[in-house]
């Protein structure tokens, strides 16, 4: 680009490469510097180097706007929330500027330990008045650690007489695709589709499971919202589409889309999207997300909001949420019908 185009600098050469990648009409094949490349590069250490937001590009809209932060990064120290938009960034404008009140942050880079899973067991009284466990499991993101934290968290909780579980995939953007059907094979059984592909030219490529063997068996509710995109809408579709699982909360984001990556020779990457992702069932996901079962608000509920703050993870935040208030009453249903059959 540089040789043809006569270019000053590579960030030239990167605007003009953006720019007749844009003609394409997807707003994920782009192509990013190797500063960029390297700050969203998730390591095989679980490490992410960067500021610690999570962002997705509105398809309507083009804004970027932040999805989740990693709790204790950058963002989250300066005050940054779920929703945020990002006008701008470096001092380039990203967005256009609204009426909304804009606020200018300084946030360094730094190396920022993922750790996907956070869990706990909620006490839960079923009604007919008997105490049992529900093991909740929040999963915030689809590293390579993923997998097996997921596996040795549900084991732990199996030996705990656990008899029911909450999956959380609330604002979890997704991650290592394979990450997410990993974790999928441990709720399922046989030789179940996880999830069907589908190129440009129509041709559909179901990939299924070989010989799987549940981890449990035991009633499961996976909790999703606007924020749930990509290897979470995978996750929740193989779980949904195969029986497993009910899905409450919100409408998923809506990102079903099978990208190539190219690193090139001076670091940077080219991200082409090269066919999309349907669910078992054959719905889309892309531009459309998953509608759960059983819809639910956001609310915390009967405790003081500075206890929220101090301890999202903790037993009592978590019975005052008002979609595991809802998910709890799914599990109830669905050991009851199991009771009856």
């Amino acid at each position: 680009m540089a040789e043809i185009f006569a270019l000053r600098s590579e960030d030239a050469a990167y605007k003009k490469i953006g720019a007749m990648l844009s003609t394409l009409g997807d707003p994920f094949t782009r192509i990013i510097s190797p500063k960029e490349y390297q700050s969203f590069r998730i390591g095989s250490d679980g490490n992410l180097q960067g500021v610690g937001i999570f962002v997705n590009m509105e398809p309507n809209s083009g804004h970027l706007v932040v999805l989740s932060c990693v709790e204790g990064s950058p963002a989250a120290r300066a005050g940054i929330h779920d929703g945020d938009e990002l006008i701008e960034i470096d001092g380039k404008g990203k967005d256009s500027k609204s009426d909304s009140v804009i606020r200018e942050v300084s946030l360094p880079r730094e190396y920022i330990r993922l750790s996907p899973i956070s869990s706990a067991i909620i006490p839960h009284r079923t009604p007919e008045g008997h105490l049992t466990k529900t093991g909740y499991v929040k999963l915030t993101a689809f590293s390579q650690s993923a997998a097996a934290d997921m596996e040795s968290t549900i084991e732990d909780m199996e030996q705990q007489d656990v008899h029911s579980y909450i999956l959380d995939l609330r604002n979890n953007p997704g991650g290592l695709v394979m990450a997410g059907l990993d974790v999928a094979q441990m709720w399922l059984d046989g030789d179940e589709t996880l999830v069907n592909t589908i190129d440009r030219d129509g041709n559909l490529l179901p990939i299924n499971m070989v010989n799987g063997h549940a981890l449990t068996h035991d009633p499961l509710v996976v909790l999703v919202n606007e924020g749930s995109a990509s290897a979470s809408e995978i996750l929740a579709g193989a779980l949904h589409d195969n029986g497993r699982a009910i899905l409450v909360g919100h409408k998923t984001f809506g990102k079903g889309k099978i990208q190539s990556v190219t690193e090139l020779h001076d670091g940077s990457a080219l991200f082409v999207t090269v066919a999309k992702y349907l669910s078992p069932a054959l719905h889309d996901i892309d531009k459309v997300g998953i509608t759960p079962d059983v819809q639910c608000t956001a609310d915390m509920l009967n405790v003081p909001k500075d206890s929220l703050q101090k301890d999202k993870s903790s037993v009592s935040s978590l019975e005052a949420d008002s979609c595991i208030m809802v998910a709890e009453h799914e599990l109830d249903v669905q050991e009851s019908e199991g009771t009856a059959s």
